[in-house]
């Protein structure tokens, strides 16, 4: 397997630019994932590192080698897409031997290989079967089969699960993320699913209009997100922000806003003007000694817990809170934030104002 490295990647289509100066490292072994809205430029970048595409300039290196310029046919890569792409005048095992037997491996070896891939995704029984009747589950893993037996550097995933059904498609990210480790390949995959993303990465990019929004683990990436947009993009349901000025420049570590006035800590850096506050739903809570006052407006009830969208007069904000507790529409409930968990955004350009120095993480402006 593979590092791969992206190195100021840019791609433009006469006066369109789709990625903008793209930089950032995926580690030998890591399943990593590009994340973002449909036009946000992962799959442009996707294809430019498997060859099928050229930047307009950048480096892109797999394993140490430069190979932007290179066609796909000299990167050793392996490409999954969504729709399968596989041949439909083939039975399965010839679906999954077509790349070795076109580069020449001797027959022998080509059925032990075929037969190994087949038995590591559970498609023995399967292999004379014509691929026109098969469900979108096995045609998926033809398709992995295919990828996979010529060993690649790197395997690259186009949103390979998008034509499946929900229930199925859970199934089946279990079993590519399994597969994954039992492989420890280097593993890129593109998907707009954020739960997805969470759920099966290792490292995650968020890419919007083309730019890298920001890069890292998942957890850190839903905890402390760089931008606005990366806060409303994960997270179901998404991260609230609520408008203030602040008082730093006074030596009062607080955000006010009319008659409110909130805390928050002492380890965020200081920032001036109108700040959005962000905070999840989650570290929102129900307080009566608090002034914060919201009106009940709706409530989704999700079994173990219930999303409550309350009115304040900073605007709308959700609570996940338990079940248990007893909301009535139109009720006036006090709320308390979390002050730990928020995040402070810039309000005109979006961007992060805070270091989080117990974290270790900073969030540039």
């Amino acid at each position: 397997m593979a590092q791969i490295r992206i190195e100021n990647v840019r791609k433009d289509y006469g006066k369109f630019n789709a990625v903008k100066s793209s930089s950032f490292t995926i580690e030998d072994g890591e399943f990593f994932m590009l994340l973002g809205p449909s036009g946000c430029g992962k799959t442009t970048t996707l294809r430019m590192i498997a060859g099928l595409e050229i930047p307009t300039s950048g480096e892109i290196y797999i394993d140490g080698e430069e190979v932007a310029q290179k066609p796909a046919s000299q990167r050793d890569i392996a490409f999954v897409f969504q729709m399968f792409a596989l041949y439909p005048h083939m039975n399965v095992g010839k679906n999954i031997s077509y790349p070795l037997l076109s580069q020449g491996m001797p027959k022998a070896e080509v059925r032990k290989k075929v037969g190994e891939v087949a038995k590591t995704l559970g498609i023995e029984d399967i292999l004379n079967k014509s691929v026109g009747g098969l469900s979108g589950g096995d045609r998926q893993r033809v398709a992995l089969g295919r990828a996979i037996v010529r060993d690649p550097k790197v395997f690259l995933m186009d949103e390979p699960l998008g034509a499946l059904d929900a229930e199925f498609r859970e199934h089946m990210s279990e079993e590519l993320r399994g597969l994954h480790d039992r492989m420890n390949a280097t593993t890129i995959y593109v998907t707009h699913d954020q739960l997805e993303a969470m759920q099966m990465g290792d490292k995650i990019v968020v890419m919007n209009h083309g730019v890298v929004e920001q890069f890292g683990v998942p957890q850190d990436i839903y905890d402390w997100p760089a931008t606005q947009f990366v806060g409303s993009f994960l997270g179901s349901p998404s991260m609230n922000f609520l408008s203030f000025s602040s008082n730093f420049e006074t030596g009062d570590e607080s955000l006010s806003s009319n008659s409110h006035s909130f805390k928050i800590p002492k380890q965020l850096e200081s920032a001036s003007g109108q700040i959005a506050l962000g905070i999840r739903p989650e570290n929102v809570s129900l307080s009566s000694s608090s002034g914060f006052i919201g009106r009940v407006i709706y409530n989704e009830y999700l079994g173990t817990t219930q999303v409550v969208t309350f009115a304040t007069d900073l605007g709308e904000l959700k609570a996940q809170i338990p079940s248990s507790e007893v909301i009535t529409m139109g009720q006036h409930i006090g709320l308390e934030l979390n002050s730990e968990k928020i995040t402070l955004f810039d309000a005109d350009s979006g961007q992060a104002f805070i270091s989080v120095a117990n974290k270790g993480i900073i969030n540039h402006g």
